[in-house]
Formats: C-alpha cells, structure tokens, sequence
C-alpha cells in the first residue's frame, strides 16, 4: 500500500482578467458621471475682461436688445425670423464671407434671440462670429 501524501496543486487566481473589469466599469463610470458643480455655478454675463477693442475692417455690428429686437450696422431690421435676419446680414456684408459678426447683446436678452443671429449668420455663409463684452471697470461703475 502506498500511503505517501499526494501533492496537491495550489490554487491560483488570475489577477488580469480581474483587472481588466475594473477597469472598463471604472472608465463607465467616469463616463457616465454628471458633475455637480455645473449646476452650483451661479453665471453673470457678459461682462468680461478684455483687451481694448480691435477694429475689425470687415465688420458686421448685430445689435441684440433685451427684448429681442435687432439692428445690423446700426439700421433696424424688420421683423424677428431667422430669414429676416439672414436678409439683413447679406446685405450688410460687404467682404462677403470674410466678414465678422460681432454680436452685441444686451445681458438680459434670451439665448433664442442670440441664437437666432448665430442661424442667421450660418444660413448666410458668415462663419465668423464674436461676442461683444464689457470690461469689469465699467460694469461696476454703472
């Protein structure tokens, strides 16, 4: 009778696979998580600090008021529809496609109207928009 023990075979864990879980439900995570912060941040716009005011030659000044009324290079528009805008847009571009839209908004007017200009320029062609601001100087001194 042989009675000698038998070696038994240890047990062994493969860490790779393992590792590899954790990392794709740690990817999901970071992924899928909404941040909290975003929705804690209280925004005043659009004052800024900028440097002084380039003078653009090609430039196409929409006025935006607060209660959504337009006026490109300082001539009112008629009418608030994106195809009126457009119009009023073309018209005032004389470089063509080379020409800047500074969009001078007042800080009470709806994201719809100023979304309205940026519809207006891209149906137009006008690729190149900007956003006129004012300094902290001068919005404390009001």
């Amino acid at each position: 009778m042989n009675f000698r023990p038998r070696p038994k075979d240890e047990p062994e864990i493969n860490l790779i696979p393992f590792i590899d879980v954790l990392l794709v439900v740690l990817i999901f995570l970071m992924l899928t998580t909404t941040y909290s912060k975003f929705t804690e941040m209280q925004l005043q716009l659009p004052v800024a600090d900028a440097q002084a005011q380039r003078d653009y030659p090609k430039e196409v000044i929409v006025a935006v008021s607060s209660d959504g009324r337009y006026m490109v290079n300082k001539m009112p528009v008629d009418g608030r529809s994106v195809d009126v805008v457009a119009a009023a847009l073309v018209e005032a571009a004389k470089a063509g496609k080379d020409s800047v839209i500074i969009i001078s908004a007042d800080a009470s007017t709806s994201h719809q109207s100023v979304i309205t200009v940026m519809e207006a320029a891209r149906r137009s062609g006008l690729t190149q928009i900007t956003f006129a601001t004012q300094s902290t100087a001068q919005a404390g001194g009001k």
